[in-house]
């Protein structure tokens, strides 16, 4: 059975301990891409090194499947960045009981989050890209994201969709 697609935007609470509960649709897709999981407590693979001011989270099948793409590249410069920016700059990170993950301080300086921004809590948005979910401070995935506006006749003549 083919692994279903991340799909969604949704929007979670950050504790003052970086906790921040996933999504259960999301939560659903890492335990389906995890097989080798601990007593069911599925893995998330969070990449911090691939610029912009998010993270990018992948499923542990998803890793290697980007690992795979990676590992085809000739040895030289390329592959050493794209090992850099997904395979040294990455976190995996288990999540608990509770569905919840804990925000490494790598993941929370990529996102911006600041120690204040953290006391006070704050709200992350999990946005869903098809074989991984970004990832973002929910204010700063609000001012960053463009709607979609103008080019959405772009886009459906891009894929082919009907007029709506």
């Amino acid at each position: 059975m083919a692994t279903e697609a991340f799909k969604g935007e949704f929007y979670q609470k950050v504790d003052s301990k970086a906790r921040v509960s996933i999504p259960a649709a999301m939560r659903r897709i890492l335990e389906q891409g995890d097989p080798d999981s601990t007593g069911g407590r599925a893995r998330v693979n969070m990449v911090y090194g691939a610029g912009g001011r998010f993270v990018q989270c992948f499923s542990m099948k998803g890793t290697q499947a980007l690992y795979d793409q990676i590992a085809a590249h000739e040895v030289g410069d390329r592959k050493d960045g794209l090992e850099l920016a997904y395979v040294t700059r990455s976190a995996e990170v288990e999540i608990d009981e509770d569905g919840r993950l804990v925000l490494p301080p790598k993941v929370r300086d990529r996102m911006g989050v600041t120690a204040d921004l953290l006391a006070r809590g704050f709200t992350a948005a999990f946005a869903g890209k098809l074989d991984r979910f970004e990832l973002w401070v929910g204010d700063t995935y609000d001012a960053d994201t463009p709607s979609l506006g103008d080019d959405a006749k772009a886009i459906r003549a891009a894929l082919a969709l009907p007029k709506q």
